[in-house]
């Protein structure tokens, strides 16, 4: 195949990732992220559908099904209680039209969005709320910049 950046004719044959080959590139991303954070997050489900359903746009308040690339559904690490009778396990879900309209969008690649919310929805899962993940990503951008 060709050079997709140098000829734009190659990108004839270019789909967009089903919701099959999306799940294969989030389960690859999440082999390749460190051991310590794999073993934490071992039974965490990752699923991807193309769109949230409408009782989570609701319960989330979405203007948009495109609002939300990904949603962590379950009980966090820290919350979970032995003595509960039986716990559902805990999903991680990714929206892959979202995803796909983010990418379009944006100058990412799609495994560097895919793994972003990934990362971050399974950071719900360790009990880290919205707030805590941006001042995390605050506090990494600006050690970034400090190094450069």
């Amino acid at each position: 195949m060709a050079d997709l950046a140098s000829d734009p004719i190659a990108w004839r044959s270019v789909k967009a990732p089903s919701l099959a080959e999306l799940e294969a590139l989030a389960g690859e991303v999440f082999k390749h992220l460190p051991k310590r954070f794999r073993d934490l997050a071992a039974d965490v489900i990752i699923r991807v559908d193309d769109f949230p359903s409408e009782d989570v746009l609701d319960e989330m308040q979405a203007e948009s099904e495109f609002d939300l690339l990904g949603l962590f559904q379950g009980v966090g690490l820290p919350f979970r209680s032995e003595s509960a009778a039986v716990q559902m396990p805990n999903m991680v879900w990714l929206y892959r039209r979202p995803i796909l309209d983010y990418w379009a969008e944006h100058n990412e690649t799609l495994g560097a969005i895919v793994k972003h919310v990934l990362v971050h929805e399974i950071g719900h899962h360790f009990g880290l709320s919205d707030a805590d993940m941006a001042a995390i990503e605050e506090a990494a951008e600006q050690t970034r910049e400090a190094i450069r």
